[in-house]
């Protein structure tokens, strides 16, 4: 514990974080621990590798990540812009060399090998992007004749299109969807709201007409007679043995059949050995770090601050939906992580940041400065 007089840089962090957010955030990823542990020894047997592979990995990843989180937390908002600005260069210019450099992999180049590392850039460009693209709105409303907008419109076009080219459907979804949240926050006008809904309903008609693997995905969802669907029926048959309570840790048995039971279909792993009722804490959970989020906002007067808190928290709670309503067969089948409990280091390491970012926004500042 600190004194309320200790001027140090993390006495003031303590005092003026949110403790709840970051207790929550904890406990999501000391879980993540448990289901790693649990959900990937069968996997990496069935792939040919040690039984703890996965899980140590994942360990190792851990406290990386909250060094990341507590580090990029400590940041005031001016740093924490700088340090988005820097990332999404670096990021977006990895991303254009997975298209020269990329390991296709099921059809995606989205991975560039590095020694002893497999890094996704895509999934550092989220958290980075949506700082950058808060800037420039805010600069828009500050500075009329700068051209925010114009600016923020073409990265987000240069990006979509990068993200398809992968090609990575749910990823430029997700990214579009904040895009557009931030967009409306920062004043777009309702015609062109209007019109930016046609066009991203266009959007997805045309991917599901011209990109197969959307086509064969939309065709399971709607009769899983019509393809392989594998996956999520053995995702459905570990909830419905769960039941209520579930089988207990390490019970489980769909694990062992079930090929993305560490990363993808964890959650249907927790399901089994858990039960529902774990299940619904989980999505207790995500639920009260976004609206807890939200509530610290409430009196947000810096509009950088606000716009950049909430697409972060938009984007958190988005990419905990499309997994866990993949999982349960709600929406079409889309390979994106659920937040601190998947294996996969770049997915975990690019939250952590995210999430670093929004407890740095979200801190108590007196006069609501950016210093």
């Amino acid at each position: 514990m600190f004194a309320r007089i200790d001027q140090s840089p993390v006495a003031r962090w303590w005092w003026t974080v949110d403790r709840w957010s970051l207790g929550a955030l904890a406990v999501l990823m000391g879980f993540g621990v448990v289901m790693s542990m649990a959900a990937s020894p069968a996997v990496a047997e069935r792939l040919g590798y040690a039984p703890l592979h996965f899980a140590e990995r994942h360990l190792v990843t851990v406290p990386l990540a909250l060094a990341i989180m507590f580090g990029v937390s400590l940041l005031p908002p001016r740093s924490v812009r700088r340090v988005a600005f820097i990332g999404f260069a670096i990021a977006i210019a990895l991303l254009a060399l997975t298209f020269v450099i990329g390991v296709e992999i099921k059809g995606a180049r989205r991975w560039i090998y590095l020694p002893g590392l497999s890094l996704q850039p895509s999934e550092f460009v989220k958290p980075t992007f949506a700082i950058v693209t808060a800037w420039l709105f805010a600069q828009q409303k500050l500075q009329p004749r700068f051209p925010g907008n114009l600016i923020s419109v073409a990265l987000f076009v240069l990006l979509i299109f990068m993200l398809i080219k992968q090609p990575d459907l749910g990823m430029a979804v997700v990214v579009g969807l904040v895009w557009f949240a931030q967009f409306f926050m920062a004043g777009l006008r309702l015609y062109w709201v209007a019109a930016g809904t046609i066009a991203a309903a266009g959007g997805l008609v045309g991917a599901y007409l011209w990109l197969p693997h959307v086509t064969s995905r939309i065709n399971r969802f709607l009769d899983p007679a019509a393809g392989d669907s594998y996956q999520v029926n053995r995702s459905i048959e570990a909830f419905v043995n769960g039941g209520f309570w579930g089988r207990g840790p390490g019970e489980g048995k769909v694990k062992d059949v079930l090929p993305d039971a560490h990363a993808d279909f964890v959650f249907a792993v927790a399901g089994e050995e858990f039960g529902v009722i774990v299940c619904i804490l989980l999505v207790g959970i995500f639920a009260f770090i976004v609206l807890r989020g939200f509530s610290r906002l409430l009196q947000e007067g810096n509009l950088f601050v606000l716009l950049s808190a909430t697409g972060l928290l938009i984007q958190f709670g988005l990419q905990a939906v499309i997994n866990m309503a993949s999982t349960l067969h709600l929406i079409p089948t889309k390979g994106m992580t659920l937040p601190f409990l998947s294996y996969g280091g770049s997915s975990m390491l690019a939250l952590a940041l995210g999430m670093g970012m929004m407890l740095a926004l979200t801190r108590r500042r007196l006069g609501g400065g950016e210093m």
